[in-house]
């Protein structure tokens, strides 16, 4: 299956896809994977960083500088570092969420793996994400790589998307299912 014709389509999926085969063709790809999920943790877990990825204020000599320091800090490899700096001076780093997840696509498809996106409203422990990714492998028949997020808005439950299926059994779907079932 040759998902990269459609990932390309996107200005995220040409970032993620010239990332991904630099990092293949130089056999660097576990650096580079690594790499990417410590940055994804870093956008996550600090709403500094998230905030400034999108601001449309900041000058791009600032925001090149502080990507040079936070590749620095989190120890990238090169490659990752360059994609940032890259970002940061043609002002795109607002995108690098989904260049993130084009990327873990790639690297799934190149292993063979489906990916699966589960948002919850806490985070998972490994062994919740081992029993997922277990329920999930038996219902797909592929190889599982999750990519957990955590949403609070959710209330409760999980939401699951593995490519174009959905799974949502949050609390806060089931809530507005039953509101609107009750206002007939």
């Amino acid at each position: 299956m040759d998902i990269s014709g459609g990932i390309q389509a996107s200005l995220a999926g040409r970032y993620a896809s010239a990332l991904f085969s630099l990092a293949r063709d130089d056999k660097q790809l576990a650096d580079v994977e690594a790499s990417v999920a410590t940055l994804r943790a870093a956008l996550n877990e600090s709403p500094d960083f998230a905030a400034m990825t999108k601001s449309q204020t900041i000058s791009r000599g600032a925001a090149e500088k502080v990507v040079e320091a936070l590749s620095t800090t989190l120890k990238l490899d090169t490659m990752t570092g360059n994609l940032l700096g890259v970002l940061a001076h043609n002002r795109r780093l607002g995108q690098l969420s989904n260049i993130l997840a084009a990327f873990d696509t790639l690297v799934a498809a190149h292993r063979g793996e489906v990916t699966a996106e589960v948002t919850s409203a806490f985070p998972l422990t490994e062994t919740q994400v081992d029993e997922i990714r277990k329920q999930l492998k038996d219902r797909a028949g592929h190889s599982i790589k999750i990519t957990a997020k955590v949403d609070p808005s959710i209330l409760g439950g999980l939401i699951v998307r593995m490519g174009s299926q959905m799974i949502d059994s949050s609390i806060k779907t089931r809530l507005n299912t039953l509101s609107q079932a009750m206002k007939g």
